[in-house]
């Protein structure tokens, strides 16, 4: 599914035909302060095997041309290691948890342009985590900070009311505490990064 997700998001941006600033110049008329978006990997929820159940909206807010703060909330489910890269023993039987893990993350973000539509960003998820055996009983609760950094491009198109950022990132987990000692030995092996894509969109008013 997360192949998918990837080659959708490919498509996405090889199919754009309109030719798009990614740039707020002050004196631009179509300049706009605020936005709503989410996330591409929403169509995972389509999947019927490991459903993530993934649920994401950002709002912000630019400061200036150049910098936007964002308030963003996502929800989730997983039962594997997050640490665990993207290959052949990403979602592999056998090494996922006695069970899975539910977070719920309000998160703050930071985003910096810095030529044309390339642009930095840097994201702190306060995800609260719930955890549940194999019978779905829940056994405990959770806390991780994450820390997403990512390196990307805006693309803006519709005269600014819309945009695409394609994005590589990294997410990296400095705290995370009251992990069950069963998930706790699963985890051991994995470090505590992970590479992904970004895939936002969004509407600007």
């Amino acid at each position: 599914m997360q192949k998918k997700i990837l080659f959708i998001g490919f498509v996405f941006i090889t199919t754009s035909s309109l030719q798009l600033k990614a740039e707020n110049p002050k004196s631009d008329s179509t300049f706009r302060r605020f936005f709503i978006g989410s996330s591409l990997f929403m169509f995972g929820n389509f999947s019927t095997v490991n459903n993530p159940e993934y649920i994401q909206i950002n709002f912000g807010y630019r400061i200036t041309p150049k910098d936007v703060l964002s308030l963003d909330f996502k929800r989730s489910i997983y039962s594997w290691p997050i640490g665990i890269p993207f290959g052949p023993s990403f979602d592999k039987p056998g090494l996922n948890y006695p069970g899975h893990a539910q977070i719920q993350a309000p998160t703050i973000g930071y985003q910096r342009f810095w030529w044309k539509g390339v642009f930095t960003s840097i994201h702190a998820l306060n995800a609260f985590e719930t955890y549940y055996n194999e019978n779905n009983t829940k056994i405990g609760n959770g806390y991780t900070l994450y820390l997403n950094f990512h390196l990307g491009y805006q693309i803006k198109f519709f005269k600014n009311r819309f945009f695409f950022e394609p994005a590589l990132g990294m997410s990296y987990w400095p705290i995370r505490t009251n992990v069950p000692e069963a998930f706790k030995l699963v985890e051991r092996e994995w470090p505590n990064y992970f590479f992904q894509p970004g895939l936002n969109f969004g509407f600007n008013f």
